[in-house]
């Protein structure tokens, strides 16, 4: 054994649980067998799927601290009958907050469709006081997704307004929200139930798990098949996938064929296992979260316990167990933005049980009371990069960030976040060449409708988000004010939209080669290192 040990500054990190007053009881948690986490955090609250008569709901309640601070006027107990989002006509699956807005949240539901609702400060006002009613939300917006269950959500990182969808009819589609009568990018390929889906750092590629076992990665803005595929892990329950940061590692946990419970990292180049670690025979499905501070959080359903990994140089090491008596049923994981520095706290979970939801503080201890930068990095801010128009247009921008000590905001560096160029001649080792995609059978696509009702308005005016109009690149800005004959315009469409089509052919071959090139670096890589090492 080593005589040394690996200097870490996470060595030491403990969860800490706050008291059963500083949570939420009597939470009345859905019963859908659906494997998913139950619960999504923005800044400032908490949605909870919500078991409910007469259809599905979900329930938003103000962020919960282990430290105990005031929950508005919310009591620790809930009442039996609370303000609950429940338009949707069947069980709710999925919610998720907006990364450029802390009250603004997406659902979906087994109703095939997504919904999307602000949140009023009113609404947790008088909730224990005398004679107080209940007033359920009402979306500000509603996109018919697929005849089929929409089971997974998610929030672009770096663009405005932009939202993915995962349904049962085995595709992805991506939506520009001032523009939803039809999603501007459906990915295919998946030959059976889409299991989880993640966007890494700029949000130009997207990496999901099927119930087919395999991994696929896809080019977020080109519709239609994977630019690559390879065999995920052996078992058939569930898999789930989360992207590492700002790298080009994604980490998968999921079942071996002999059910043994597996965490795995993959590099993107080629698809590659560089590390897999076995983890136990549980059963429950294993939920992984990444934090910017290099450490791997791992939640198993039915689990008492929370471990958590610190990652480096594709090596995965054990830090410490969070355990408790109570099992949890999902987890989900406060943005880094709102955590409380002053208690040196690095990360904060929100833990469902059957009927409670328990906040748990990750905590470096530290006896100064000055902000600790070095546990600190940077953390994503709530502004975004791009609108949504630019991000369909081809443009790639790094995620703003904003200082945790004095909330400055600036944009990180986007050489950390640029696929290598793909004019960059590698290093070529004799070797085999990267396995070329294995594509299943595409579904047919599905043409979604949009339904607004006096309920239901726009969702230009109410989200409170001015679409920006969308320009021609083709022409010049001074031009496109010019009265013009309609032949001439409709030709001029017709133009522009074939130079987008072969713009976006172009773009999608580039990616692809790019992939290609990080893979056979990473050959490079690990040839020129066994080669040291003989």
């Amino acid at each position: 054994m080593s005589r040394f040990v690996r200097a870490s500054k996470y060595r030491h990190v403990f969860g800490q649980a706050g008291k059963r007053e500083y949570g939420y009881d009597n939470v009345k948690v859905s019963n859908s067998a659906w494997d998913t986490n139950l619960v999504s955090a923005s800044a400032r609250y908490i949605s909870i799927n919500w078991s409910a008569s007469g259809g599905g709901a979900f329930a938003v309640l103000p962020l919960p601290s282990p430290f105990g601070q005031a929950l508005r006027d919310v009591p620790s107990k809930l009442p039996d009958i609370i303000p609950l989002a429940r338009t949707h006509t069947a069980p709710v699956l999925d919610t998720a907050w907006s990364p450029a807005n802390d009250t603004l949240v997406a659902s979906a539901s087994e109703d095939g469709t997504c919904l999307f609702w602000k949140v009023p400060d009113a609404l947790f006002e008088g909730w224990t006081s005398d004679g107080w009613e209940p007033r359920d939300l009402e979306p500000v917006a509603r996109v018919d997704v697929s005849p089929r269950k929409v089971g997974q959500v998610l929030w672009h990182p770096t663009a405005a307004n932009v939202l993915a969808t995962a349904s049962g009819d085995h595709c992805v589609r991506l939506w520009d929200l001032a523009d939803p009568a039809r999603p501007r990018a459906t990915l295919t390929g998946h030959g059976d139930m889409i299991q989880s889906l993640t966007f890494n750092a700029t949000g130009s590629i997207i990496a999901t798990t099927c119930r087919d076992r395999k991994l696929r990665l896809f080019d977020a803005r080109a519709s239609g098949d994977p630019v690559r595929v390879t065999e995920g892990h052996g078992g058939i329950k569930g898999a789930r996938v989360v992207w590492m940061g700002d790298g080009d590692r994604i980490s998968t946990t999921g079942f071996s064929k002999m059910s043994d419970r597996q965490v795995v990292i993959w590099e993107t180049g080629g698809l590659g296992s560089v590390k897999t670690l076995t983890l136990d025979q549980s059963a429950g499905v294993v939920m992984p979260f990444w934090s910017d501070n290099g450490i791997l959080f791992l939640a198993g359903k039915g689990d008492g316990n929370i471990r958590y990994y610190e990652y480096e140089s594709d090596m995965l090491y054990a830090l410490a167990e969070h355990k408790t008596a109570e099992p949890q049923r999902g987890m989900c994981f406060l943005p880094r933005r709102a955590l409380d520095v002053s208690e040196c706290e690095i990360a904060r979970a929100f833990k469902v049980t059957n009927s409670g939801v328990e906040p748990i503080a990750f905590i470096v201890p530290r006896k100064s009371d000055s902000f600790q930068s070095d546990i600190y990095p940077p953390a994503p801010s709530s502004e975004p990069s791009l609108t949504a128009a630019e991000f369909f247009a081809g443009r790639t921008a790094p995620v703003n960030l904003v200082n945790l000590e004095n909330g400055a905001v600036f944009a990180s560096d986007i050489s950390s976040h640029a696929p290598p160029p793909a004019t960059v001649a590698p290093t070529v080792v004799s070797m085999a060449p990267a396995p070329e995609p294995i594509v299943a059978n595409p579904s047919p696509p599905v043409t979604p409708t949009v339904t607004k009702s006096a309920s239901v308005p726009p969702i230009t005016s109410s989200l409170g988000v001015s679409p920006a109009p969308v320009r021609s690149e083709s022409l010049p800005a001074d031009c496109q004010h010019i009265s013009v004959p309609n032949e001439v315009t409709t030709t001029l469409r017709e133009e522009v939209n074939r130079l987008n089509n072969e713009l976006r052919d172009a773009r999608q071959k580039i990616r692809n080669l790019e992939l290609q090139v990080e893979g056979l670096r990473a050959n490079a890589r690990k040839v020129a290192q066994s080669l040291m090492e003989v």
